[in-house]
């Protein structure tokens, strides 16, 4: 056949199955003459398949009754408008070029911003008696917290105790009866390629599950001094923040925390706190409401390859002592600047985040050998960690500057307490210590570490100051009085109700 019948007999076929496929399409849709020309369709085949496919149906089950959402207000200045915003906590995200880690909430379009605002967050119950875990950055400048459960039911929550440093958080709520809880496991054991589940509340969509696999280990995203992130590939987005990330035997392996993303939501790289880091944090909230960690008292930095030979290792595995905080226990162990740490505690330290985690995680009175180079020479060291907490924390009550009316204790501004607290030499006033449960100071959002640098408008520079100025307040009668206070590097006010 020549190639111009070729084109004729497939240009007769074509245009046959186009109109073939067109009478189908008609006729299909009600027309009697196909169906009667036609064969009768064969009956659908009914599938039961004898090895189902597996699946996390039953896990999910088993663990989702211990997710909870969690509701934040705050409040800006007192000028404010009375509508509230509803916004979405956000998780936080890697630093430009995409965005910072700081925890923005999405704003309402043509909303104030002074507004009182609602957030969103997730958390997991971890006691049947109400304690709940999550994100600090969920409750970090929250007056009111509220936690929903999956059967509805909706409570007030109380902030037991909160660590910027590792982002967590404990709260407690009364239901009134035994909560279902789900417990920590080893995250150590939680390998690359393994799968997890994520459940929580992403963009208020509560109850949401979604699965991936651990994607990394060991992951520092510059959130803190203590990074030491899962990577997952769970799909996770603002509004998971603080909720539980599941092995599949249903323990919790990670605190979902941070997303990488250029637009805001999941693209398949996410961030956990490990639960090896996050049980003796959230232990140490539930029995103190803070966290002590071990202190050896130096300034440190990376040691690079050129600095290795300037000092005469043979690698750049270690850390550079910068200096020697006083009276510290590097002082009394008589480290000295320019040694360099190779290990501690039997461990070789290869980064200034191993050493940080290391003198954190050891407890106060321990004697730890370390091993440090000096002189072209290796030698050991042996040093008792102390507490930079302990040592630091001066009791109010014992030097009459507690505020008891209002229920809060009060500290100076040390320079000790500056550089445990991260606050500026510029920032004046007096240190929150601790709030008493119920007292008039914690329902009007004062919670402790912030430091108050303005009582009813007047600058204040210590404890006796504010405790001056607040009951001047209560003997004009006056039923609350403006404070300025100074929150993880924020200034912002707060309405501290008093007593008649």
């Amino acid at each position: 056949m020549s190639r111009q019948s070729d084109i004729a007999f497939w240009s007769k076929r074509s245009r046959g199955v186009a109109a073939a496929l067109l009478l189908g399409a008609a006729t299909g849709a009600g027309g009697a003459a196909w169906a009667l020309s036609a064969p009768a369709p064969a009956a659908p085949i009914s599938v039961v398949p004898t090895n189902p496919q597996p699946g996390f149906s039953q896990l999910v089950n088993r663990v989702k009754p211990a997710v909870v959402e969690i509701t934040t207000l705050s409040v800006g200045d007192a000028d404010s408008d009375a509508d509230s915003q509803s916004q979405l906590q956000k998780m936080p995200t890697l630093p430009e070029p995409f965005r910072d880690m700081l925890p923005h909430d999405f704003r309402g379009q043509g909303g104030n911003p002074s507004a009182e605002r609602r957030a969103l967050g997730s958390g997991f119950i971890i006691d049947p008696a109400g304690y709940i875990v999550t994100n600090n950055h969920v409750v970090d400048g929250a007056h009111t917290v509220s936690v929903t459960l999956t059967d509805g039911m909706k409570y007030r929550a109380k902030v037991i105790g909160r660590d910027s440093k590792t982002d967590l958080a404990l709260l407690k709520i009364n239901a009134g009866h035994i909560l279902p809880y789900v417990a920590f496991g080893n995250s150590d054991n939680a390998h690359e390629g393994d799968w997890v589940l994520a459940v929580g509340n992403p963009y208020g969509l509560g109850g949401t599950v979604t699965a991936g696999i651990i994607s990394a280990h060991g992951r520092n995203i510059n959130e803190g001094p203590y990074d030491d992130f899962l990577q997952i590939d769970a799909p996770i987005n603002p509004g998971n923040s603080g909720g539980p990330l599941f092995n599949q035997t249903g323990q919790v392996v990670g605190i979902d925390t941070a997303i990488y993303s250029p637009s805001g939501g999941s693209v398949g790289i996410g961030f956990a706190i490990p639960s090896n880091v996050a049980k003796s944090i959230v232990s140490q909230l539930r029995d103190h409401g803070m966290v002590a960690r071990g202190w050896l008292g130096v300034q440190m930095q990376p040691l690079t390859p050129s600095l290795a030979k300037a000092v005469g290792l043979p690698n750049d595995q270690g850390v550079l002592v910068d200096s020697v905080t006083d009276d510290s226990p590097a002082a009394r162990a008589q480290l000295r600047q320019g040694d360099v740490i190779t290990a501690y505690d039997g461990k070789p330290i290869h980064n200034t985040r191993d050493l940080a985690m290391a003198v954190a995680e050891t407890p106060s009175g321990k004697s730890a050998a370390m091993t440090i180079w000096r002189d072209s020479h290796s030698r050991p060291v042996n040093v008792i960690i102390g507490t930079q907490e302990a040592k630091t924390r001066v009791s109010a009550a014992s030097d009459g500057t507690a505020v008891k009316p209002v229920g809060m204790a009060l500290e100076p501004l040390t320079p000790d307490m500056r550089n445990q607290y991260g606050i500026a030499s510029n920032v004046g006033g007096a240190l929150v210590g601790n709030v008493t449960s119920g007292g008039n100071a914690e329902d009007s959002g004062v919670q402790a570490g912030d430091v108050i640098e303005r009582v009813g408008g007047q600058a204040v520079h210590s404890p006796d100051e504010v405790a001056n100025a607040i009951h001047a307040a209560e003997r004009q009668n006056k039923q609350a009085v403006s404070l300025l206070v100074m929150r993880d590097g924020v200034p912002s006010y707060l309405g501290l109700k008093l007593q008649a």
